[in-house]
């Protein structure tokens, strides 16, 4: 019986194979969607082609159809959160307390959201869009605030095991002994800080959308270029997540 060639590390695979993985998960498609969506609101907000002009309307309405269809993609996502909460490592009474905000707030609003959808494409009475949309809105905000304060506390964990590593290595050295297995350590510690930090940003924008969303695009920081570049950020810090984990 042959045995199986091994798979190639996901550093070495090839470019079209790895594009393939990524666009056969829901988030990948999703992530482009994003991407797009956003684009297309930063050309719009940034009042570079006439509002009169063809072009203008024709991207509005694409953006609003790529808003449409990415609320459909959200379908079942919410369970994404219930088993996140199963599956969290939670050793305290805060612990629980902000996985239920974190992961409880971000699974109520996709849970939400699929009947915003469900509104928007005209099965549910269209009157109940805004009161859908703001309740979407504030369970968004709540799992922002938990997401945000459960990555702080990872990443004061992370700082702390680098501190004691460098320690570590520097004692290894001045031994005269090799520190190669340790230093490989500190490289994907600090490559896992780095990713912490850049989902801490995404947290934040989404957070600012959120907020904007609540007032109804009114206030200082709700300006819709700010916004269509904050959802621009989000965007491509969750599609770089999704393509570096598929």
């Amino acid at each position: 019986m042959e045995s199986n060639p091994p798979k190639p590390a996901k550093h070495n695979r090839d470019f079209l194979i790895h594009l393939e993985a990524y666009l056969a998960k829901r988030d990948g498609v999703d992530k482009l969607l994003k991407i797009s969506r956003y684009a297309t609101k930063i050309i719009l907000s940034s009042d570079t082609i006439p509002t009169a002009h063809p072009l203008h309307r024709r991207l509005k309405t694409f953006e609003s159809s790529v808003g449409l269809s990415r609320k459909a993609f959200r379908l079942g996502k919410f369970i994404q959160d219930i088993n996140s909460f199963r599956s969290a490592k939670l050793h305290s009474k805060q612990d629980i307390i902000l996985a239920i905000i974190a992961y409880g707030g971000e699974g109520l609003y996709y849970f939400v959201e699929q009947f915003v959808w469900l509104a928007k494409s005209g099965l549910i009475d269209s009157k109940h869009s805004r009161n859908l949309q703001r309740v979407s809105a504030w369970a968004e905000l709540i799992g922002c605030v938990g997401s945000i304060s459960l990555k702080v506390r990872d990443l004061r964990g992370i700082l702390k095991d680098e501190a004691c590593l460098v320690s570590s290595i520097e004692i290894t050295v001045t031994r005269g002994e090799s520190a190669d297995t340790q230093e490989e350590k500190l490289k994907k510690l600090r490559e896992k800080k780095l990713m912490k930090k850049l989902s801490l940003v995404q947290d934040a924008a989404d957070g600012l959308m959120a907020v904007a969303d609540i007032r109804d695009g009114k206030g200082r920081l709700s300006g819709p270029l700010l916004m269509a570049s904050a959802g621009m950020l989000s965007a491509v810090i969750s599609t770089h997540k999704n393509w570096l984990s598929c």
